[in-house]
């Protein structure tokens, strides 16, 4: 039986907190005390719907810390101000039923994530000031979400719309993830993997659009840590017993007369192992690395996301991390059900970043695949003399890695009868195991990894809704993100052998159907494939596209093409004013204006 943990904070530094900042017309003798009650429920209320539906990625409850008293001018928006610097507020709601002194009330902190929602009512209607705050925030250089419920609710009404907690979740759970990610570290263990542009680590994205330092180490850090058994010898023990019960050997595809001995075999596992709980110390750091003697090594690199050059300095010479980096990025492993890290293959940092934004925004494992094949639908009648229906019948996006691909991906984890990727705190172990008997781990195409080791090999369940995004880098624009969203697909068993056959059948398989809207890069789903940025995509559970446009925004990351219907995107008021038809150009001109959260 896997065992289900507690949420922990594995990461230095405080966890970020939600400020409320109830602000009120400051007018004494009357105005004001009528407003106090309802304005401090209004607080008090969404610090409740807070608390009660969002988490940290980590599992644990999220705090809010609600401006007490009321904010009437500026003498008490700088009291919370100075309440939230102590606290790690890490982002800020405005909550209002009435008018307010705009400017004299505001936020003025530029690098947190703001929000106002004004009640929508007709005695004192907080839309007003609504619209005047975010005149003022526009004004003043501060893009600010603003939140207003489409229906007129009664003066007494402390209700919250739905619409309204649509929007409050959105910008919460976007703000969480951008202020989760700051003063942490991404970790390139390694350089660059055979030429590949997302694996040179460049510290000017991380440090401007993510608020995050980069850290470096070579790789002969696994060697050292390997030879001089610098990991917990007793976790290896455990791990080595977990593996034997759930870890089923795959189809050896290498030629008869080079395939490795069993004696050989054994030592990569044991080697894989060790790659593994050194991978994840040198991310998080390991107390009972102090306690045997290695107290620098203890310490870790409070890393959120990593990246692992392997190909090919290691690959040609050491068993691959294809082992390593699908168990760090599951939900589960020797040590029970856990959070999932974020380690990309290949070290390439743009797609690990992109990973990282899907697993903050849905507490969820990530598959990591190579966007490989699109698949017409007359070339797969002439493979295979098979007709695909349904989702598939366009035509589909072969998504193939050896890799970090989370063996959450298989689908096995269920709500009713639907497949799905859940938040750990959700996982049952029974799930868990299904996921790894559903896995086989394929010694490695010695064609590619002359070291050898092991490639995890799955099939993803089909009619899944996935969200697969990606971040670029381009030469004077900056960082760009694109999504697709779309829906797993499951093939026959014949249709499935015979096009897995085509390329290395012994790694994980997802086939992707984008949504198709007829326009753009979303024509049709071979367009989608050819406007595809780079090599890899990061692939989350559900349809997340409007978070991820809303995080973005946030950090002023323009999207370049996505299939979100208009009505579900959420950015800053400030986009409007760029542009209300062409929003994509719009969303490049905002995020050029402001510039990087972190850039000024």
């Amino acid at each position: 039986m896997i065992n289900i943990n507690k949420p922990i904070k594995r990461l230095k530094g405080s966890l970020p907190k939600v400020g409320i900042r109830p602000v009120i017309d400051g007018r004494r003798k009357g105005v004001r005390e009528s407003l106090e009650k309802q304005t401090i429920e209004m607080a008090r209320n969404a610090e409740k719907w807070i608390i009660k539906n969002i988490r940290h990625a980590n599992g644990l409850p999220v705090e809010c810390l609600v401006a007490e008293p009321c904010i009437g001018g500026a003498a008490e928006a700088a009291e919370a101000a100075e309440k939230f610097r102590k606290e790690n507020v890490g982002l800020s709601l405005t909550v209002t039923p009435c008018w307010c002194y705009g400017l004299e009330v505001m936020d003025d902190d530029p690098l947190i994530p703001k929000a106002v929602w004004g009640f929508n009512g007709t005695e004192r209607p907080g839309a007003v000031y609504l619209a005047a705050a975010l005149a003022g925030y526009n004004q003043t250089g501060l893009p600010t979400f603003g939140i207003y419920g489409r229906h007129v609710q009664d003066h007494g009404d402390t209700s919250i719309p739905e619409d309204v907690k649509r929007k409050i979740e959105g910008f919460v759970k976007a703000g969480l993830a951008a202020a989760e990610m700051r003063g942490k570290s991404y970790l390139s263990m390694g350089g660059v993997s055979m030429g590949i542009a997302g694996s040179v680590v460049d510290p000017g994205f991380f440090r401007d659009y993510l608020g995050m330092r980069c850290e470096y180490i070579d790789m002969s850090e696994f060697v050292r840590r390997i030879e001089e058994e610098i990991f917990d010898k007793k976790e290896y023990t455990k791990a080595l017993k977990w593996i034997r019960e759930y870890c089923v050997e795959g189809e050896d595809i290498n030629p008869q007369e080079i395939q490795s001995s069993r004696e050989r075999k054994d030592e990569e596992w044991e080697t894989v192992v060790k790659m593994t709980l050194i991978a994840r110390d040198l991310m998080i750091g390991n107390p009972e690395l102090e306690h045997a003697g290695f107290g620098e090594e203890s310490l870790g690199h409070n890393a959120i996301a990593a990246g692992f050059q392997g190909q090919r300095q290691w690959t040609d010479h050491f068993p691959n991390g294809d082992f390593m980096e699908a168990v760090l990025n599951s939900s589960f492993d020797w040590n029970g059900i856990r959070q999932a890290f974020i380690l990309a293959t290949e070290n390439d940092s743009l797609n690990a970043a992109a990973m990282l934004f899907g697993h903050l925004l849905t507490d969820t494992a990530q598959v990591f695949s190579d966007v490989r094949t699109y698949w017409s639908p007359e070339a797969i009648k002439r493979v295979t003399e098979k007709a695909l229906k349904g989702a598939a019948s366009q035509g589909i996006i072969h998504l193939i890695n050896s890799g970090s691909s989370a063996l959450d991906g298989t689908g096995k984890q269920k709500r009713g009868s639907r497949p799905v990727m859940k938040p750990f705190w959700e996982i049952k172990p029974k799930e868990a195991e299904a996921c790894l008997k559903a896995t086989r781990w394929c010694p490695a195409d010695l064609g590619y990894f002359r070291g050898g080791g092991f490639s995890s090999q799955f099939l993803t369940v089909g009619e899944m809704p996935v969200t697969m995004s990606r971040i670029n880098l381009v030469k004077g624009q900056g960082p760009v993100l694109q999504i697709a969203e779309g829906y797993t697909v499951g093939l026959s068993d014949e249709v499935h052998r015979i096009l897995d056959r085509r390329t290395n059948p012994t790694w994980p398989t997802t086939w992707f159907a984008p949504n198709i809207t007829g326009k753009g890069a979303f024509q049709d789903v071979y367009s989608v494939m050819a406007a595809w940025g780079a090599n890899h995509g990061a692939i989350s559970y559900g349809h997340i596209g409007d978070m991820l446009i809303t995080l973005a925004a946030m950090l002023r990351i323009p999207v370049n093409m996505h299939n979100i219907e208009r009505e579900r995107i959420f950015r800053p008021s400030a986009w409007s004013v760029f542009g209300t038809e062409n929003l994509e150009g719009a969303d490049y001109r905002a995020c050029k204006n402001f510039g990087p959260l972190y850039g000024k």
